[in-house]
C-alpha cells in the first residue's frame, strides 16, 4: 500500500488551500465529503489517484467526456 496515493485538494478561488495524501481510497473518499461540505467559499474539491493520475472525483462535478453521472 503507498500511504500517498490518494490526493485531495480544496481549493478556494483557484488556489489550494488545504490538501492531504491517504493510501486507502475509502478514507481519502470520507475526506473528499467532508471537505465538499467545509463551506469555504468559490470551493473546489478533487480527489485523484496518484498512481495512475486520474481524476476519481472533483466538486462541483464539471463536464468529462465519457463520464455520465457522479460519484458511485
Amino acid at each position: 500500500m503507498n500511504p500517498s496515493r490518494f490526493h485531495v485538494t480544496l481549493f478556494s478561488a483557484g488556489r489550494p488551500i488545504q490538501h492531504g495524501w491517504w493510501g486507502e481510497e475509502p478514507t481519502a473518499r470520507d475526506k473528499f465529503r467532508d471537505w465538499v461540505g467545509a463551506g469555504v467559499a468559490d470551493a473546489r474539491v478533487t480527489l485523484v489517484d496518484e498512481a495512475t493520475g486520474e481524476t476519481l472525483d472533483e466538486w462541483p462535478e464539471r463536464s468529462r467526456p465519457g463520464v455520465v453521472g457522479g460519484s458511485p
